[in-house]
């Protein structure tokens, strides 16, 4: 069981990090890392980051993660 939980968790970090260097993009730089944890201080905040696409962004890499996690599964329960 903690052999699986490990390798869900490698395959999950790194569907995060491919999913960041896929998505991360805004205008050909990468977003900083902050941008994507850290709470809107106010409503303009807020509002830049929606336009900017922040949250779709957001999205798209913790779906990265997802599969990853679900790659991490699967392949554990093939190699066993």
């Amino acid at each position: 069981m903690k052999k699986t939980l490990t390798t869900v968790l490698l395959f999950t970090i790194i569907g995060l990090v491919i999913g960041y260097l896929l998505f991360g993009k805004i205008a050909g730089e990468y977003v900083s890392l902050g941008t994507f944890f850290k709470p809107a201080s106010n409503e303009l905040v807020s509002f830049g980051k929606k336009l900017m696409g922040i949250s779709e962004i957001r999205k798209n890499i913790f779906i990265s993660g997802g599969v990853g996690a679900l790659v991490g599964f699967i392949y554990n329960a093939v190699k066993k």
